[in-house]
């Protein structure tokens, strides 16, 4: 008797860690900038020049760059920026079996504060997350039929399998120019600027995808005109591409990560010769995963009435998706100014990042609570402070619905801001509308038995002889056909045909006659 096996393609989680790097390094202003008298904000960005697996350990180099925007103490241009880099080279601890490709890695600045040493020294500190797994696909080979005759019953079951169809990184390089409005005055310096993904959009299509969305451009900076020294600009680029992505369709499951890598902005000149235009360079990075469910018949049991039939079983680990789901929401708060800042005269910008600070699972789903850390950067009323950024935290609590979600199940969330708006009360409250996005993966493990091997022994002639060749059996609680007719040497089809069945179904109580099926071939 021979098996016929199948290679079934699975997706399982490798392995998974986390570190935390605290960064600390002071830096001279440079000689070309004033002296600082108060730090308005900072922001940073993670940047890994390079990244490799030996033995179990991820090597990680790269550098912090952060940009910092102050008032000095010159009195025509008090506000100014400077801009550095602390370098890192760090090692995260995986598993020892952990494959060297196909490792994800994500980042989170949670914390990044300038202090003044003096009027021409700053301390920068900051505490960076780092998050890698490693998916991988690996093929199990599973029994579906048996051949070669013996009179063998075969039971058999469906199984759903979610394999990772496509696992690879790509990018996406934006360039648009952007020119002022008549009503802007000309730019000598960019002090400041933010860019953030908005609307993203994702589309499969057969071996491509389409990403849509809109890049939100944000920057403050020194003008031309004297009566105006300090300008701001925003504007939305709206941008549409198809991203090549081989062995995918639009039947498959996307979960692909778009962020932010990198930004460049840049004044130029228009064709007046005046500096009006800003060549913006936005790098969008791609994690890309996408999965493809399918449906399996395996071998689940095998027996014969006529021989001794021993299966050998082993059993395959592995994810299988639970679901996809992208909860939004709507947040509202009000926030006041704290004593230290002075009031408000008008805001320049809006901007926010989701933290969750705990997920906790329940029979509903998955309850996430964080908070919206937002920044806003206002003109004030205090003439010496002109320019100030304010931070504030915006609480929530959101139900993300996973009908079936088990606590073994692993899930993933990735939080966002669809958009942020900022109004004025007075000048001292501030109405905070958020468009909170909850991009969320669940899967549950599964261990199942599959034969892999069988053993074919003559039968036990003294064991089957003992045996009645009539006998009638009531049925128990938890019995099935299968079960009952492998128990004593019969078939499902010869219970059916004596007892009349129509269908599989026993209840508790039935009466049953059943016919040693082996007399009939050794007679």
């Amino acid at each position: 008797m021979e098996l016929i096996k199948k290679n079934i393609h699975m997706n399982k989680i490798q392995c998974r860690s986390t570190l935390q790097l605290t960064l600390d390094d002071d830096f001279n202003v440079p000689d070309t900038k004033p002296d600082i008298i108060r730090v308005i904000t900072e922001q940073g960005q993670v940047k890994i020049e390079d990244r490799k697996m030996v033995n179990g350990k991820l090597m990680l180099r790269g550098s912090l760059s952060f940009h910092i925007l102050y008032l000095s103490d010159d009195t025509e241009r008090p506000v100014n920026s400077l801009t550095g880099a602390i370098p890192f080279d760090e090692i995260i601890n995986m598993e020892g079996n952990c494959s060297e490709e196909n490792v994800t890695l994500k980042w989170e600045i949670e914390d990044l504060s300038a202090g003044i040493i003096n009027s021409r020294k700053i301390s920068v500190r900051s505490i960076v997350r780092f998050n890698a797994a490693v998916e991988t696909l690996y093929d199990a080979e599973a029994a579906v039929a048996a051949e070669g005759g013996g009179g063998a019953e075969c039971l058999h079951k469906q199984i759903h399998v979610t394999g990772l169809a496509v696992d690879k990184k790509d990018s996406y390089r934006l360039k648009e120019e952007i020119t002022l409005p008549s009503n802007k005055g000309n730019m000598s310096e960019l002090l400041y600027s933010e860019v953030e993904l908005k609307n993203a959009d994702v589309r499969l299509f057969a071996d491509k995808f389409t990403l849509k969305g809109e890049a939100s451009v944000f920057f403050l900076y020194q003008s031309e005109d004297e009566e105006n020294p300090m300008e701001y600009y925003e504007t939305e680029i709206p941008f549409s591409v198809s991203i090549d992505c081989g062995g995918c369709d639009e039947d498959m499951i996307e979960d692909i990560d778009v962020g932010i890598a990198g930004r460049n902005l840049e004044i130029k000149p228009d064709a007046d010769g005046e500096e009006r235009i800003v060549d913006a360079e936005i790098v969008f990075d791609m994690n890309i995963k996408i999965y493809r469910e399918e449906e399996f018949e395996i071998l689940a049991d095998i027996y014969s009435p006529v021989q001794e039939i021993v299966p050998a079983r082993e059993t395959m680990e592995y994810e299988n998706l639970l679901i996809k789901n992208n909860t939004k929401a709507r947040i509202t708060d009000r926030i006041r100014l704290g004593s230290g800042n002075p009031r408000v005269l008008q805001i320049c910008h809006g901007s926010g990042t989701v933290k969750i600070d705990e997920t906790q699972i329940t029979s509903e789903g998955i309850m996430a609570d964080g908070v919206i850390e937002v920044e806003l950067l206002y003109i004030s009323a205090d003439d010496l402070r002109p320019l100030q950024a304010m931070k504030s935290a915006v609480p929530f609590s959101q139900l993300i619905e996973v009908r079936g979600i088990t606590p073994e199940s692993i899930f993933e969330i990735r939080p966002g801001l669809e958009q942020i708006g900022v109004m004025m009360l007075d000048a001292e409250e501030i109405e905070i509308k958020a468009g909170l996005r909850l991009n969320t993966i669940v899967f549950d493990p599964v261990s199942e038995p599959v034969i892999t091997d069988l053993t074919v022994n003559e039968p036990d002639m003294e064991k089957l002889q003992s045996m009645p060749g009539l006998i009638g059996y009531v049925v128990r609680e938890g019995d099935t056909l299968w079960d009952i007719a492998r128990r004593y040497y019969t078939t499902m089809d010869t219970i059916r045909e004596i007892n009349g069945l129509e269908s599989d179904q026993l209840h508790p109580g039935d009466r049953i006659l059943m016919i040693k099926q082996v007399e009939s071939v050794f007679g």
